[in-house]
């Protein structure tokens, strides 16, 4: 829009506040995807020294390495800037590398480490942490579905002239 950083905002017209407006609900499904995606991934252990033997049972059972914090540090740290579709590629990577046994087993550590740090005792390990993972898989595929940079002028073109025509 143009706006100089450092304009009041007692200085922006309706038209400079419409603009803010359309741009802020044109991005924020990406926002709000890569914000829940962080969330999830806040939900695990840190990894700490503390959290070592979770990360470690994790990539034994999942067998991928691509969840693992030292693979996804940098990514994790730009969604936080607010560029969350590298880490949705990776998550994406990740769940698409696991076989549905190693999925089982990785959604069988998840759901324990949730269980145990969520105070949920009566509800299965296993059920958790498929939930999880799949709730993981959608968020990361909302991500990269809300990145508008795949929109090109003739694909929005065609888009509207197929439904028109029906």
């Amino acid at each position: 829009m143009d706006l100089a950083p450092h304009l009041e905002a007692g200085r922006l017209d309706v038209e400079g506040v419409a603009g803010v407006a359309v741009v802020a609900a044109a991005h924020s499904d990406g926002y709000a995807a890569t914000g829940h995606l962080l969330g999830l991934l806040a939900a695990l252990p840190a990894p700490t020294k503390a959290g070592e033997r979770f990360w470690s049972d994790l990539w034994r059972s999942s067998g991928t390495a691509y969840l693992l914090p030292v693979n996804i540090k940098d990514l994790v740290l730009r969604s936080l800037a607010g560029e969350g579709t590298a880490l949705a590629r990776q998550v994406l990577s990740a769940v698409d590398e696991m076989t549905p046994p190693q999925r089982g087993a990785a959604g069988e550590v998840i759901g324990q480490a949730l269980v145990e740090s969520d105070h949920l005792p009566d509800l299965k390990t296993q059920v958790i942490g498929e939930l999880w993972l799949r709730d993981l898989e959608l968020t990361a595929w909302r991500v990269l579905h809300a990145d508008r940079r795949s929109d090109d002028p003739a694909g929005r073109k065609a888009f509207l002239d197929a439904w028109t025509s029906v």
